[in-house]
């Protein structure tokens, strides 16, 4: 298995770069890569990180995913992209500072926009995922949320028409179902489908691979800009439950029930409440509390401390994340939610 200089035979490690792109000044933008090849065959794994600058989470699973895994008792492939935007990454931030793009808005574009010339992130993230889509059985895009974010797994929804099937689109989706629940964070899935094309979703990594019949989801890991070492623990071992639900190695890990939603339905997300008024905001909640429709969440206050109003919540469901920041203005979101769904995961493309 070769991926850019790290090229493993059967039973070895190896550590290189795959370059991406040439910088204006001179030298090469590289991503590092780690092959871990199996001595008995099997699926193809990919694990990427830090595709957004400011989660640095990822990076440090996939460090310790690889001192793990032994290749002498791997059957297949496990492929790791610990930082996928080094341009972010050096400066602690979302996008790369190439043109300011969100990286994980660029894959699986280059179709739907072939008479547009692209600019240089589309460019690399085009490199990357043939690569990725050459060989992926399975992918896992390690990301984190805002800073005071409960852990969980958005599980995509999964398209048919055009060449798939929805028997196929079925066959995927109760593949992913497994691996999403294998991975052991609580899972909540995708927005509908018009807000996945609104947010161009479709074009996130996850959201192209899955479209492409790879099966992937996205593990949000907590908080931004730090590492958390309980939920970075919990997620190495839910890297390595993946790997034995595809059979990869022969023992599960621990699973971490205390990052579990007390939830018996299927969850979804949702952005809300907004807040009306412009002010400070000052949250009733935190990460990971059940709110009910109607339960008042923040207060929005004047600079002298005065309550302007105060923000309830729409509908029944949890708190995964407090957005970032004191000041508001009208309209802006207040939290990152997890509510009943009762929209199918399978869902009509054109």
């Amino acid at each position: 298995m070769k991926v850019g200089t790290a090229e493993a035979d059967p039973g070895e490690t190896a550590t290189g770069y795959r370059t991406v792109t040439d910088l204006p000044v001179g030298g090469s933008e590289r991503l590092p890569v780690t092959v871990l090849n199996g001595s008995d065959t099997g699926p193809t794994v990919w694990v990427t990180g830090t595709i957004h600058g400011d989660e640095p989470t990822g990076t440090e699973v996939i460090h310790d995913v690889t001192d793990r895994v032994d290749v002498d008792e791997l059957a297949g492939t496990v492929v790791c992209l610990p930082v996928m935007n080094p341009a972010g990454f050096r400066t602690a931030s979302r996008t790369s500072y190439y043109h300011g793009d969100d990286p994980n808005r660029y894959f699986g574009r280059a179709a739907a926009d072939s008479a547009a010339r692209p600019r240089v992130q589309q460019v690399i993230c085009e490199r990357v995922y043939d690569d990725i889509s050459a060989t992926a059985d399975a992918l896992m895009p390690l990301h984190t949320s805002w800073v005071a974010t409960h852990p969980y797994t958005i599980q995509p929804r999964v398209p048919y028409g055009g060449n798939r099937s929805v028997s196929d689109a079925a066959v995927l989706r109760d593949r992913l179902v497994e691996l999403a629940e294998a991975f052991g964070l609580p899972v909540v899935n995708q927005f509908p489908p018009s807000e996945i094309e609104a947010g161009n979703l479709q074009h996130s990594l996850t959201g192209a691979a899955v479209a492409d019949g790879i099966p992937a989801f996205t593990p949000e890991l907590g908080g931004r800009l730090v590492v958390e070492r309980d939920v970075a623990a919990a997620a190495v071992d839910g890297v390595w439950n993946v790997l034995h639900a595809l059979e990869m190695v022969d023992r599960p890990a621990d699973r971490h029930p205390e990052f579990a939603l007390d939830d018996d339905g299927r969850l979804r997300r949702f952005d809300g409440p907004h807040a009306d008024v412009a002010g400070i905001v000052r949250y009733r909640v935190a990460e990971g509390e059940f709110v009910e429709a109607g339960d008042v969440v923040a207060d929005v206050v004047d600079p002298h401390g005065a309550v302007k109003t105060d923000v309830a919540v729409e509908r029944d469901g949890y708190v995964l994340s407090r957005r970032e920041g004191a000041a508001v203005y009208e309209n802006d979101v207040l939290l990152d939610m997890a509510v009943p769904d009762d929209t199918p995961l399978l869902m009509e493309s054109e």
